[in-house]
């Protein structure tokens, strides 16, 4: 796996849309802060189109993508948001500039496919906040932006949470892979599927039906994805919806039940995904993790 070289206070950051459309509001103030660090930013050309639901014309978030893979220049790309799009786009993608100069991708949630393209190519890749999500509440860079600049600039980092009720102790060392568990699991079949074994896998979600994600989770059971884990990180699992008729667990319990076969250490409720807490995980690197009686410890190698 090749990791991208740290970035530097005059290194040049990319901001692309390759998913659903954002406002200026939204992605503008990131510009500003990312700058006054000392960085040059440049924006996609496309970055705040509309096309429908999109981030511009599939053609156009395409160009503004390869363009920011190509740039020998360009040190980082941050993903503006996610949404829905990177899937329509992926397939055309040359990365053979790319890897003449390899730079780190930063993002989540619809991201996750070029996190597992990224992955399959041999490049490490970081799931991590976008601009929307750079500040706290009170306009202060937020403990996820500060745990993304210490991931892209080479600094070390390691996570620190409570245990959760679900969790299983144990310890592993291993890749972290993963992201959003419905787009991995719509990758399934296609040359972006996810290789997991002897990996610790990572999931989060939002804005699912329970039954749903009782489906996804054996979904990979069945196709073996979850058989040879070294490890299962479960973020935030947000919104999640259950039907009139109830389906009778919560998200926790439905995946303690696919796992609980298995001898790997479990860790539930890591504030990673779709909520104010996404602490940021380097794919494709490897990590220690170690599930106790009072904290789950992460600490990237």
């Amino acid at each position: 796996m090749i990791t991208p070289p740290p970035i530097k206070s005059n290194s040049k950051i990319r901001i692309v849309s390759p998913a659903g459309k954002i406002k200026e509001e939204h992605v503008m103030p990131a510009v500003e802060w990312l700058e006054q660090q000392g960085f040059e930013v440049e924006l996609g050309k496309h970055v705040f189109a509309q096309h429908f639901q999109f981030a511009g014309t599939d053609e156009q978030r395409l160009n503004d993508l390869q363009e920011a893979l190509d740039d020998p220049e360009c040190d980082a790309i941050i993903c503006s948001r996610g949404g829905y799009g990177t899937v329509r786009i992926v397939n055309k993608l040359d990365f053979s500039a790319f890897a003449q100069k390899p730079k780190w991708l930063v993002g989540f949630s619809d991201i996750t496919i070029l996190h597992s393209c990224f992955h399959n190519l041999g490049f490490a890749s970081i799931h991590g906040v976008m601009p929307r999500y750079f500040f706290d509440s009170e306009g202060n860079p937020s403990e996820s932006l500060v745990s993304m600049m210490k991931l892209i600039t080479g600094e070390s980092i390691s996570h620190s949470v409570d245990s959760a009720t679900f969790n299983k102790k144990g310890k592993a060392e291993a890749e972290i892979v993963g992201g959003n568990l419905s787009i991995i699991t719509s990758l399934q079949g296609t040359k972006y599927d996810l290789n997991t074994d002897g990996k610790i896998l990572f999931l989060e979600d939002i804005d699912e039906f329970l039954y749903h994600t009782d489906r996804m989770i054996h979904q990979l059971k069945l196709s073996r994805k979850l058989d040879n884990l070294a490890g299962l990180i479960l973020g935030d699992f947000t919104d999640m919806k259950d039907n009139e008729s109830p389906f009778g667990k919560t998200v926790h319990e439905i995946i303690l039940e696919a796992v609980s076969g298995f001898d790997y250490p479990v860790c539930f409720d890591f504030p990673g995904g779709h909520d104010k807490k996404n602490l940021a995980l380097a794919f494709g690197c490897e990590w220690e993790l170690e599930v106790g009686e009072g904290k789950t410890k992460l600490r990237l190698k």
